[in-house]
């Protein structure tokens, strides 16, 4: 039975940008290059752009022999650990394609491995010289293609890479044990091969007069303004911030609150701020300004109604917790797509933040009620490029003391 070795890539330049895929079908016994496939694909996404080039490498070694061996060799950890059913596949672009993928040879003759970068340039200049074609509205053209004449020597292409083994067991290791690549200290974390994660970091705003009281303080209230300690407390989380210097963009809620700790850090950070309404707080009806005793003494079963079930909307028509999160969700994806890749502070409030966390970890509604989150708290959240989040940080105000 022959045995191929496929090398794929694909590459945005953007991501999403302007994105192309770069295929090459190896022999296995003698390392002849036997088929390339190439084409620019418009605006997509790294992973996307990747996937693509995976499925037309597998279509060009099922042309040449669709009974052969497959062994796929990639340079992207996201796509190699998902093909072979050790991650999970949640973004709705790449499902599709992996199930493309599956089926072109059965699953008992394809194997996939990780390789670095670097050995992987073939797949990559291929990957190039379609993107470079499509800038001027052309697509690749093979009679064109320089890619294999200024590729690696076949001994050098990782037909036998021992010197790439040990890194190779590293990253294995890290994602059987679900292991992320730890982080910089400067940073909010990352994930090995995903691609630049967008990272929400997540600010509470300072305290109000209302905060140390512990009273309703939403959406449909007084909007009040940061209390001298919140002012403070504003300050010291921007100097936090611009002592990391990761922060590339400034979200807000439209309450005063938040538009007032925002600006602090964007003094500090030299950042515009952009208003957000869904970032807004919940709207607590006519329990706005009242303590939960209050509440609990003048309302009991409406409160009770509220604390069961999170379609159940405070005394007055206020905003129930699932409407809450489906507008934060929205809201959500809404800033994903604007930001990719970028680290972006939000300055919300506590029931938008905890949805937030709730939403990325796969926490039931009632985990709300079970998180403790302090005024100018700082969180984080990363969003990776295959529907996956992970929570890097939560109610932490070590800058506060």
């Amino acid at each position: 039975m022959r045995e191929f070795i496929v090398e794929a890539d694909g590459g945005s330049r953007g991501n999403p940008g302007p994105a192309g895929y770069g295929a090459v079908v190896i022999d296995a016994a003698t390392g002849e290059t036997l088929a390339e496939r190439a084409e620019y694909i418009g605006i997509a996404t790294n992973n996307v752009a990747e996937y693509r080039g995976l499925v037309a490498g597998l279509r060009a070694a099922h042309e040449l022999d669709p009974a052969a061996r497959v062994r796929v060799r990639m340079d992207s950890k996201l796509v190699v650990e998902q093909m072979s059913g050790r991650w999970k596949i949640k973004h709705p672009d790449m499902k599709p394609l992996a199930a493309e993928a599956a089926r072109v040879f059965p699953p008992d003759r394809i194997t996939y491995e990780w390789m670095p970068r670097e050995q992987n340039k073939h797949a990559d200049r291929l990957a190039n010289e379609a993107m470079d074609a499509g800038r001027p509205g052309e697509q690749w053209s093979p009679s064109a293609s320089t890619a294999e004449l200024r590729d690696q020597p076949p001994q050098s292409r990782g037909l036998s890479t021992p010197g790439g083994e040990a890194a190779k067991a590293e990253d294995d290791a890290r994602a059987a044990h679900n292991v992320a690549t730890p982080a910089p200290s400067t940073g909010w974390g990352a994930a090995p091969d995903m691609g630049a994660p967008t990272t929400f970091v997540l600010l509470r705003h300072g305290e109000t007069l209302l905060t140390p009281q512990k009273r309703f303080s939403g959406s449909g209230g007084t909007d009040p303004s940061l209390s001298d300690v919140g002012r403070e407390q504003a300050e010291r989380v921007a100097a936090a911030l611009a002592a990391r210097g990761t922060v590339e963009a400034i979200v807000a809620s439209p309450l005063t609150r938040t538009r007032q700790t925002a600006a602090a850090v964007a003094a500090r950070l030299g950042l515009d701020v952009v208003i957000e309404d869904g970032l807004r707080e919940t709207d607590f009806g006519v329990w706005e300004g009242l303590t939960f005793a209050e509440v609990q003494e003048r309302y009991p079963d409406d409160l009770k109604t509220w604390l069961a079930s999170p379609k159940a909307e405070p005394t007055g028509g206020g905003e129930s917790f699932a409407a809450t999160a489906r507008r934060i969700a929205t809201t959500r994806d809404k800033l994903i797509a604007s930001y990719a890749g970028r680290t972006v502070l939000l300055v919300s409030h506590v029931t938008p933040i905890k949805s937030l966390v709730r939403l990325a970890i796969g926490a039931p509604p009632e985990s709300l009620y079970r998180m403790e989150l302090s005024a100018a708290s700082l969180s984080a959240v990363a969003y990776y490029a295959d529907g996956n989040a992970s929570l890097r940080l939560f109610n932490d105000t070590s800058h506060l003391r």
